[in-house]
């Protein structure tokens, strides 16, 4: 299971953790969350006075494309509807098997006609840049209920009172890039800070050491973090 509230703990726990060791200075904390965590980095911030220092990198709004679907494209009651009906029935197909039912990963072999962003996902997941065992996106997928509660709960809703520093930084060319533009755009301060890569898609920055801005990373972290 996905949750906002879970998610968000992950980093609320983690926080708690460096402030009780002795090697840390605790007015110093920075946070980095990439794709669907680069989103719960933002609602962390919003919440947790004690980080000092937020980057977003290659972000997804989880409860924004849970409830509107891909570039908002179901963002009308008539089909969010007609979602949490098919999530609601899963729910009872799961309780009688007693497991949970798998979405499926990406999709192989790829398609000709797949979108751009399932291409993207392949070329990561599919292949030795990011294929594991394990991992849910290389294989079975998550849970078909797995993000439901998402869509009920968006998680930037208070974004824009983050005092704190923020760099959201994105692929340009990504499919995703739309979560970012719109979320910086709520992002209040002079501290805020949207970083666009040009020619980039958004697996690139899970991985690509030349793509991937660890000098502006090193300067944010820097700055902020005095």
């Amino acid at each position: 299971m996905a949750s906002p509230d879970i998610n968000t703990e992950d980093f609320q726990a983690a926080v708690d953790f460096l402030s009780v060791q002795e090697n840390v200075d605790t007015e110093k904390i920075g946070i980095i969350g990439i794709c669907g965590w680069g989103g719960m980095a933002l609602n962390v911030a919003a919440l947790d006075t004690r980080i000092k220092a937020t980057v977003a990198s290659t972000m997804y709004d989880m409860s924004r494309v849970n409830a509107n679907g891909y570039f908002d494209e179901n963002d009308n009651p008539d089909d969010r509807y007609e979602i949490r009906k098919a999530l609601n029935a899963q729910r009872i197909v799961d309780y009688r098997n007693g497991s949970y039912e798998l979405g499926g990963g990406v999709v192989d072999p790829l398609p000709e006609d797949a979108p751009f962003f399932v291409k993207d996902y392949y070329d990561y997941y599919k292949t030795s840049r990011g294929y594991h065992a394990r991992s849910l996106n290389s294989n079975g997928g998550w849970n078909k209920i797995g993000c439901i509660s998402f869509m009920n709960q968006p998680i930037l809703s208070y974004s824009d009172e983050i005092r704190s520093a923020v760099l959201v930084m994105h692929g340009e060319k990504a499919h995703s890039c739309y979560f970012s533009k719109d979320a910086f755009q709520k992002l209040q301060g002079d501290n805020k800070e949207l970083l666009l890569i040009p020619d980039a898609v958004h697996t690139d920055l899970y991985d690509q050491t030349d793509v991937i801005p660890f000098d502006k990373l090193e300067q944010f972290f820097k700055e902020n973090l005095k």
